[in-house]
């Protein structure tokens, strides 16, 4: 099965944005070579471009803080297990705690780094970290592996408290949904949202399938269209496709 995960509101695709360049982030700084290590760097400057916007963290704050509100709610509910709640309920407070306790904007002690800023100017022009153009940044490249890691987590460590949040709220929505089969016939789906709310769409299907979802949604309908893409070639039109749909909304 492939899923695929589309954002209703700019909210929810910059979470969506800032999850995946953490991972990208993460795994690349955990391995050994310096051009791995590269994109682990590179992945960073752009966590500073999306996640370094001013108000992200009190947004993030408030909505951690509106679920704990939520999930307060259902204590003693026994048709939800108090354990797997207590646990959700603490990983949401320590969030917020992280979060409260930073101060200022995230990642401002990068932006105050003319070496690393340097390199993120350049790395925009093609080729232009090269080492005739930083050679300090070459000399960074050439020392050990675990120095550069240490040097890696030092610079994501700023961002921790934001990417817990995200995972949390991302986790949430996620499991917020209720998923239904589907099918579209000859690669079309169409559905009103007769006042459905949603946040983010996930439509799972069978990687046999060589067809792609393209979705087009507002408050009124929602529209999907599986089209065949084969190389460069232009898309064409598809037989009918059985899907998993599950609308997400916190």
């Amino acid at each position: 099965m492939i899923s695929y995960e589309f954002p209703l509101n700019e909210r929810i695709r910059t979470l969506l944005r800032l999850e995946d360049l953490f991972q990208r982030a993460s795994y690349f700084a955990s391995k050994d070579d310096a051009e791995e290590h590269h994109v682990a760097l590179t992945s960073l400057f752009e966590i500073l471009e999306v996640g370094g916007r001013a108000d992200l963290k009190s947004e993030l704050m408030q909505e951690l803080e509106r679920q704990k509100q939520h999930l307060d709610s259902l204590r003693n509910n026994p048709a939800i297990s108090q354990q797997a709640l207590d646990s959700v309920l603490v990983d949401i407070e320590k969030a917020i705690s992280d979060m409260f306790l930073t101060s200022g904007r995230t990642g401002q002690e990068l932006r105050e780094n003319e070496w690393l800023m340097g390199i993120k100017q350049r790395s925009a022009i093609p080729g232009g970290v090269c080492e005739f153009d930083l050679p300090s940044y070459h000399y960074w490249l050439n020392q050990g592996a675990d120095v550069r890691r240490l040097d890696l987590g030092e610079w994501l460590a700023p961002f921790l408290p934001i990417r817990n949040g995200v995972q949390i709220i991302l986790k949430l929505l996620r499991e917020s949904g209720k998923t239904t089969n589907q099918v579209a016939h000859q690669g079309v789906y169409q559905q009103t949202m007769a006042g459905r709310l949603a946040q983010m769409l996930r439509i799972r299907l069978d990687s046999s399938y060589d067809c792609v979802p393209e979705i087009s949604a507002n408050k009124y309908a929602l529209n999907v269209r599986f089209a065949a893409s084969i190389g460069t070639q232009r898309r064409t039109s598809v037989d009918d496709v059985k899907f998993e749909l599950t609308f997400c909304n916190l």
